[in-house]
């Protein structure tokens, strides 16, 4: 770690505010055992969110970050790493010091990210082995979906951040045809590949948690023929 990444101290500044907190999980860092830390606060207001009790600043998880800190120290050589959900994570400055601390512990950090803050996300790279990136309209569409003016620009910025480093990473869509057609999953594919990305998760809409009762009772899973005319955009894509 560098004589920069060494500075940075978490008791400096209060922590990110937190939402939640799993001891365990397998699929937040494919190939990894981790602990996850859900973090308070998004700014995006999309419609199939399945966590909107994290948009909020605020939350009522009653966690503190020292018993957390406090468990993992006790869980080194047991878990592998440790991941950084929410909400959006990257909204709070803090996290990058977060990250630092997790990794003084002597695990390895993964984060899940919408990227909708990319001079933040520029400057947790650094502390990060692995990004969960969430693709979530094609630029032009990105306002509608996530309620936030201007993001397709700001998530823009973000994949250039992420596609220059050598952080390994997951981009990935939640399909849904209420939230985007056809004409949009092809603009995204069309935007990945001339960003150079080559994989691309599309990830089935998940019910559990959302609010919006037209999108639990409206979804219909992706077709075959859509999935080639995308592969020929992406060639390497996966149904989850």
């Amino acid at each position: 770690m560098s004589e920069a990444a060494s500075t940075v101290d978490i008791g400096l500044q209060p922590p990110p505010p937190l939402g939640g907190f799993a001891r365990f999980s397998t699929v937040d860092y494919p190939g990894h055992l981790c602990a996850v830390i859900y973090t308070q606060g998004c700014p995006c207001r999309c419609r199939y969110c399945h966590n909107p009790h994290l948009q909020p600043g605020r939350g009522q998880s009653g966690i503190s970050w020292p018993a957390i800190m406090a468990w993992l120290a006790t869980r080194a050589g047991l878990l592998d790493a440790v991941a950084f959900c929410g909400g959006e994570p990257t909204a709070h400055k803090s996290l990058r010091a977060a990250l630092q601390q997790v990794r003084e512990l002597g695990f390895g950090t993964a984060l899940h990210t919408s990227g909708i803050y990319p001079y933040q996300f520029s400057q947790m790279l650094p502390y990060i082995d692995w990004v969960g990136f969430d693709i979530k309209a094609p630029p032009a569409r990105y306002a509608a979906v996530t309620g936030v003016p201007g993001s397709g620009v700001r998530v823009q910025d973000s994949v250039e951040w992420l596609l220059s480093g050598n952080v390994a990473y997951e981009i990935r869509t939640t399909v849904h045809p209420a939230i985007l057609d056809t004409a949009d999953l092809i603009a995204i594919a069309r935007w990945l590949k001339l960003l150079g990305v080559s994989r691309w998760v599309l990830q089935s809409f998940n019910p559990a948690g959302c609010v919006n009762g037209d999108l639990v009772t409206s979804y219909a899973p992706i077709g075959h023929e859509l999935l080639d005319e995308l592969r020929g955009y992406v060639p390497n894509i996966s149904v989850r």
